[in-house]
């Protein structure tokens, strides 16, 4: 007998603690869900990538693991000096950097977490966004490395004594991403310099196989990137960016989006209907598909924007439903993909903090509003632990959308477009500034609302009145072609 799915959950912080939820379905009219654990002093909060511990850690102080099964305590490190706190792919091993006055005092710590005994030790000057955690892991933690100036070097996780197992030289090396699932490769980037262009190449994680890049890209006007592994391990999406856009389109810089794979089937750019600036990029949780946000003029619908949102049926291509979460700073799918969570966060909004929960359909669920909310995350699960989502999709089928014409139109369209292997939203090109709310252009409203106008359409009066006038325009130049006087009235 197959087990049940397990109990969603959500973990909430707030200024003076955290908190963890039964998820939902909730029944109606629910304003404060059950707590598993009362709310516990923190500066900082997160899950395992398995959602197996959850880290709590208190600056300059403290890291707590709780297991999250039961939310008892595992065991708590008292670290002075604490700036940084991570926890492995499964929660076996916490990496913590602390505060150091001299390089004879290692500073980098890999803790076994159930023994608190330190497993391996470093010392780091400086730690940044794009090197933390300083070792990463695979996702089954078989497989462990870190960059240092010019070289990666790996370590076996179940054995640090052994020290540096292996090396792959990339003299200028300035950011790397292990493949997790499974850890059977590495990408390192290298910046341009002296004329000579950025490169990422990848390499085998396997000792025996790391003479030689088994894929390798090249290109000028690159000065970060960003490197997304797919499921599988087989393909990189390198999103490529430069400070500055030497065509002056984009006031954010240049960006260019690459595809290599491991078997050097493909290695270039992802080819993308119009110009403009790469936004975002995301891969199925299968691994065989990729989605990317691009253009000049993206809707994205949340932070100071209307938060428009329209729920799709990918399988069907079909538009569900349409909503709106206005001021939304961040927004997740449940692991079970039946739930869709936005919230308003601080610091980046110090007002209307709160949290709303929609069903697949795009229908409300819950709402909770705070006086400061800083986090809301679902805790992972793996998909496959919720069987087959046939009952989600035969709730979907159910449903009684009103289409209208220009949606049934757009169906054929959006049938060819299911075959390319990306998903994009784009814009034309820009003219004149226009306001954050007025953003969304016609074109991509009907490409994201399947035809059907986001809710809350009332045009302001000082568009209509924009509106008229343009009309009239279009008369007088009509009468002015033809010979006859315009219509003055």
């Amino acid at each position: 007998m197959a087990s049940p799915p397990p109990a969603l959950e959500i973990l909430v912080r707030e200024p003076d603690g955290f908190t963890v939820w039964s998820g939902p379905p909730y029944p109606p009219g629910t304003t404060s869900p059950p707590q598993r654990l009362a709310k516990t002093a923190c500066s900082a909060t997160s899950f395992s990538a398995d959602g197996a511990r959850l880290l709590a850690t208190v600056a300059s102080a403290s890291a707590t693991v709780y297991d999250c099964r039961t939310l008892a305590v595992v065991k708590c490190f008292e670290l002075p000096g604490l700036l940084a706190a991570a926890l492995s792919p499964t929660g076996a091993y916490l990496q913590t950097f602390q505060k150091s006055s001299s390089p004879q005092e290692k500073n980098v710590t890999v803790w076994q977490v159930d023994t608190a005994v330190a497993l391996y030790q470093h010392y780091q000057k400086s730690m940044s966004k794009a090197t933390w955690p300083m070792i990463q892991f695979s996702a089954d933690e078989s497989v462990g490395c870190r960059m240092i100036p010019n070289e990666i070097q790996f370590f076996d996780p179940k054995d640090f004594t052994k020290g540096v197992l292996s090396r792959i030289r990339m003299p200028g090396i300035a950011a790397m991403q292990l493949a997790t699932a499974p850890g059977s490769h590495v990408a390192g980037f290298v910046p341009e310099a002296k004329g000579v262009p950025a490169s990422v190449q990848i390499f085998s994680c396997n000792k025996d196989a790391q003479n030689q890049a088994v894929a390798r890209r090249s290109f000028f006007r690159c000065t970060t990137v960003q490197l997304h592994w797919n499921k599988g391990s087989t393909g990189l999406l390198v999103l490529a960016q430069a400070d500055v856009d030497k065509t002056n389109q984009s006031y954010y810089g240049e960006t260019k989006l690459n595809y290599l794979t491991t078997d050097r089937a493909f290695e270039g750019i992802v080819p993308l209907k119009k110009d403009g600036p790469v936004h975002d990029v995301q891969w199925s949780s299968s691994g065989s598909e990729f989605a990317v946000v691009y253009g000049f003029i993206v809707l994205a619908g949340f932070g100071n924007l209307p938060g428009d949102m329209a729920f799709w049926d990918y399988s069907e291509k079909k538009l569900v439903a349409k909503t709106k979460a206005e001021c939304s700073v961040t927004s997740e799918w449940s692991p079970d993909g039946r739930h869709f969570m936005t919230a308003t966060t601080a610091p980046r909004l110090q007002i209307d903090n709160g949290i709303k929960i929609f069903d697949h359909n795009g229908s409300l669920q819950f709402k909770k509003m705070f006086e400061k909310l800083y986090q809301a995350d679902w805790k992972p699960e793996a998909p496959e632990r919720f069987g087959d989502i046939t009952d989600l999709t035969t709730s979907l089928s159910s449903l009684k959308i009103e289409e209208t014409k220009k949606q049934a139109q757009g169906s054929k369209s959006a049938q060819t477009s299911s075959k390319a292997p990306t998903t994009a939203i784009t814009a034309s090109k820009p003219t004149a500034y226009r306001p954050p709310h007025a953003k969304g252009s016609a074109e991509i409203q009907d490409k994201l609302f399947g035809g059907l106008a986001p809710t809350g359409g009332e045009m302001s009066k000082n568009a209509l009145r924009n509106k008229k006038r343009r009309e009239k325009q279009k008369e007088k130049k009509a009468a002015d072609a033809s010979g006859a006087p315009a219509d003055e009235s």
